[in-house]
């Protein structure tokens, strides 16, 4: 069954061009994501959708059948309201059956019972208020009596999403879910319960998302928006990836062609008289259309700079003993934790455990209960919050980054310019010369973040940096933080961005105890889940016995004896330890040549070998950790 056919679709905001002459169709089950950079047209393309904006041009055809949801990042609601009276203003069916059906249980009037319990049937409303329970506490949401005026950005989103989650299971028609970033302000556990519920529910989804692992799990079709155009993937994010990069050699050998056909017909047009015959006329219209793809610019700024940084010092940040509760509540207790030069630190945990407050308090905004907090004297901290970008009415982005310097110091002593540090970062000459109350909220994000990394800080603190940023970038961004020689703090629910930057994680698992972990994200999730699985018995106890004086001696009673290596495994760990260093040089050299190959072929090769190589010193790593247990 169609659900929206959309011919030739265009839409323009002055000379900005969003899309044009796209066409796509949506189909009954199709879980499809759109993947953009910030200010493509990715929202505007939902509320096109939504009827809520018209397009310049084209026609879109929504099936009379079906209703179409939208889950927006903006949120209307009435703050006097309470959560429950919040939820059951949706228009459906099944829900106003529900509401007759509370009114019928204090009601005096038995024919009010009586209507109440058959459209309850009718509309088969007996599970919903089961349902929406259920998807209530996934979400955390306890409290049904509070005010929505007094809940936080983060509570109401939520409380928005459990309503639309809830409106598709009311509704019996068939019906289009549109989602615009559904993960931001959730956890982890809430957002792995939201990708395994939207993955197996019989939905139709068009879906707007940063979080790639989600994306994975949820959708099987990726529309990418680039340049106006958009293209088709069936597949995951990697297939999406492959797809791009193989258009785009397309392209490049088109471009090659056509300068060399552009050069030789430049010169039969400079040749050529004024007055011209129609058969040179018509040479002369292919020469401007060739004209046009020679020209094209697809060149691509990649973020690989080797930064003057200010030089860190022996000593980085330590806490010893920081304390901090709220009345009752416990957010840490006793902790202690020294970082490392160039060390990479993930902080993860559920809403409200005190994650934030640790960024405030290592930086002095917030006091703490006790303890001692010890910053080396050559740190320079760069922060960057989830509050919203300050700038001046009418400034333009230019002139914003320009108020820090005009130009970026490198490692090499050469510097780049700020409008070149602005294309590193995706902003092209026509936004760099925009107010930036014209850019999206995803853009001032993506400024609000270059922002803080122009001004060159040896120690970065990110609290949840990926909220609202899109892919591309985000790829920046973590290419960028592959490289920092600083240390690093991040927040962060989005898995795959921890995955690929943290080395450690700081778990904030309640009621004070925050707990170590040496590893990315998702090893601490595994370890996590084998640790549920197989509960450790209670440690043993270790007690001390006092020998005679004259022959001192502490006696540990069930203290667990290590199994010492034999021989041949001893002989094993040491090739291990000699072969990784190898093998990763190899994966480094494959990886710069296909940074810099242009030819298919050889992509194809280098990527074959870096996928055997990959898999070699996986197993080497997981052998080696099995060796040192």
């Amino acid at each position: 069954m169609n659900y929206v056919s959309a011919e030739n679709l265009s839409k323009s905001y002055g000379v900005k061009v969003l899309f044009k002459n796209i066409t796509f169709h949506v189909n009954e089950g199709d879980k499809i994501a759109i993947v953009a950079k910030n200010g493509s047209g990715k929202s505007t393309l939902l509320k096109i959708l939504m009827g809520k904006e018209i397009a310049d041009g084209g026609e879109v055809v929504i099936n009379k059948d079906i209703q179409v949801v939208l889950f927006d990042q903006e949120i209307d609601f009435d703050p006097k309201l309470s959560v429950e009276e919040f939820m059951m203003t949706l228009d459906s069916a099944p829900i106003l059956a529900l509401k007759k059906y509370h009114h019928a249980l204090t009601s005096d009037n038995p024919d009010d019972m009586e209507t109440a319990l058959a459209e309850m049937e009718i509309h088969k409303a007996w599970d919903l208020e089961n349902e929406m329970e259920q998807i209530l506490s996934q979400l955390k949401i306890t409290d049904l009596s509070a005010k929505m005026g007094t809940l936080s950005g983060g509570q109401i989103k939520r409380i928005a999403l459990a309503k639309l989650l809830t409106e598709t299971r009311a509704e019996h028609r068939h019906t289009l879910l549109i989602m615009d970033e559904p993960t931001n302000h959730l956890d982890v556990e809430m957002v792995e319960w939201l990708e395994n519920y939207l993955s197996k529910a019989k939905i139709t989804l068009l879906l707007v998302t940063h979080d790639r692992y989600f994306l994975d799990a949820v959708c099987d079709k990726i529309w990418e928006m680039e340049d106006g155009n958009l293209y088709l993937h069936n597949g995951s994010y990697a297939t999406y990836l492959e797809n791009k990069m193989i258009r785009e050699d397309n392209l490049n050998s088109t471009i090659d062609k056509a300068q060399n056909l552009y050069r030789k017909e430049l010169e039969w047009m400079r040749r050529q008289p004024k007055a011209r015959t129609t058969k040179s006329k018509s040479r002369q219209d292919d020469f401007y259309e060739t004209e046009k793809v020679a020209k094209t610019d697809t060149r691509k700024d990649t973020l690989a700079l080797d930064f003057e940084m200010k030089r860190l010092g022996n000593k980085i940040l330590e806490l010893r003993d920081i304390n901090k509760s709220y009345g009752e509540k416990v957010l840490f207790k006793d902790f202690s934790y020294q970082f490392q030069r160039g060390e990479k630190v993930g902080i993860v945990g559920k809403n409200g455990a005190g994650k934030s407050t640790l960024l405030n308090i290592i930086q002095g905004f917030e006091p703490k209960d006790s303890g001692e907090i010890e910053t080396g004297e050559t740190i320079k901290f760069g922060y960057f919050a989830q509050k919203g970008l300050q700038y001046k009415e009418d400034e333009r982005v230019i002139d914003f980054i320009k108020e820090i310097g005009e130009n970026f110091p490198l490692a090499n002593g050469k510097t780049i310019s700020a409008s070149q540090f602005l294309r590193l970062f995706l902003f092209d000459d026509q936004t760099q010369y925009s107010p930036i109350s014209k850019l999206s909220g995803g853009e001032k994000r993506r400024l609000h973040l270059m922002y803080i990394l122009y001004q060159n800080p040896n120690f970065l603190i990110f609290d949840e940096p990926t909220n609202d940023l899109d892919l591309p970038t985000l790829t920046v961004l973590e290419n960028f933080l592959q490289n920092f020689q600083g240390s690093l703090i991040i927040v962060s629910h989005d898995r795959y961005f921890m995955d690929r930057i943290v080395d450690h994680v700081l778990a904030f698992e309640g009621e004070g105890r925050i707990k170590e972990f040496v590893g990315n994200f998702s090893e601490y999730r595994e370890n996590l889940k084998n640790e549920e699985k197989n509960p450790k018995a209670e440690s043993p106890k270790v007690e001390k016995i006092e020998a005679p004086k004259e022959t001192p001696a502490t006696v540990v009673i069930n203290q667990p004896i290590k199994k010492k290596l034999s021989f041949k495994e001893q002989h094993e760990l040491e090739t291990i330890e000699k072969e990784m260093p190898k093998l990763e040089e190899q994966r480094s050299k494959i990886l710069d040549q296909l940074n810099n190959e242009t030819d298919y072929e050889k992509i194809a090769k280098f990527s074959t070998e870096l996928e055997t190589i990959s898999e070699k010193l996986e197993n080497f790593e997981l052998r080696w950790l099995e060796l040192q247990d």
